[in-house]
């Protein structure tokens, strides 16, 4: 659904070697065109690629830090 003008602007954190965290819900569209979803308040997105559930965060980045 299309945001207004008058809706607040999504607001997207960027964490020092973590993840992306966003407010949700959110829809990603992945390279090969896939689109998945969470309907959280709050989704964690993976920068570093090393999760096994990406592109959602699993703070597998802390393992090789």
């Amino acid at each position: 659904m299309p945001k207004s003008p008058a809706d607040p602007p999504c607001r997207v954190r960027l964490e020092r070697r973590g993840p992306l965290l966003m407010d949700g819900p959110v829809e990603v569209e992945l390279e090969d065109g896939t689109t998945v979803s969470s309907d959280r308040f709050r989704v964690a997105l993976c920068t570093c690629r090393r999760s096994r559930r990406y592109p959602w965060c699993d703070t597998s980045h802390r393992e090789r830090s």
